[in-house]
């Protein structure tokens, strides 16, 4: 079943095309790598499918639900972290987390339970109490994590998720990210400028001044380009046109 589907979508800013006609899929229980330079594209395909602004055409479903028709419902199955922080720095992180279950409509005793199961799995429960603008910038990402999933979306989104973090803070979200494929078979749509986070096994979608260039596995993407290797596919599929 498709998780997340983009048919032919399009948007403008003004006279500025900045998405054209993209089409593409991700698979439940799938790691889909969105893979551009800044510009691409990404984070507006991001602000379409989180329902922030309206596609100017083209369609985006969530599970079979229309962002455009049942949005709420379509929401329900996802869970985001955007590029840009969107945690109250004045609250704690167990506050933060608290918030967001509630706006799910989950109880006290439930939201408590899964609190502590998402920050342990994350390794911050112990800053649980702490406000969050007294946390390192990796430690509010895996807090920022932690608040999508406490009502056990089905999807998750993450946009450019390890930017600005060290090499070790990028791969241990890398990991536990990938971990919910695996043993929760959540689907995950990962946009990135980073190559050396994608893996041969992952989805691959190219986007290049707002357009798809390339979609399919990753392990592919060099062999239907006749290159040596990822990065000189990309930089193929990325020269400016």
């Amino acid at each position: 079943m498709k998780a997340l589907s983009l048919e032919g979508v399009g948007h403008s800013f003004g006279q500025r095309r900045v998405l054209d006609a993209i089409s593409f899929s991700v698979a439940e229980g799938a790691m889909c790598i969105l893979l551009g330079r800044n510009g691409a594209g990404k984070t507006t395909l991001f602000s379409l499918a989180t329902g922030l602004y309206h596609a100017r055409s083209g369609q985006i479903d969530v599970f079979g639900h229309s962002m455009r028709t049942d949005p709420a419902a379509a929401l329900a199955q996802m869970g985001v972290v955007f590029q840009q922080q969107t945690l109250d720095f004045d609250l704690t992180a167990a506050e933060n987390l608290r918030y967001h279950a509630s706006l799910h409509g989950l109880g006290a005793s439930i939201s408590e339970a899964r609190l502590r199961e998402e920050l342990g799995r994350l390794e911050v429960l112990d800053r649980r109490d702490e406000p969050v603008r007294s946390l390192s910038g990796g430690q509010r990402r895996r807090v920022e994590i932690a608040r999508a999933l406490m009502h056990r979306p089905r999807i998750l989104l993450l946009d450019e998720p390890t930017t600005g973090l060290d090499v070790p803070g990028r791969r241990a979200i890398e990991q536990h990210v990938r971990a919910l494929c695996r043993e929760r078979g959540v689907a995950v749509l990962w946009a990135t400028h980073f190559l050396e986070e994608v893996s041969a096994d992952d989805d691959l979608v190219v986007l290049h001044q707002g357009r798809v260039r390339w979609a399919g596995g990753a392990r592919h993407v060099a062999t239907s380009l006749a290159v040596d290797g990822l990065a000189d596919a990309f930089d193929l599929l990325t020269e400016t046109a």
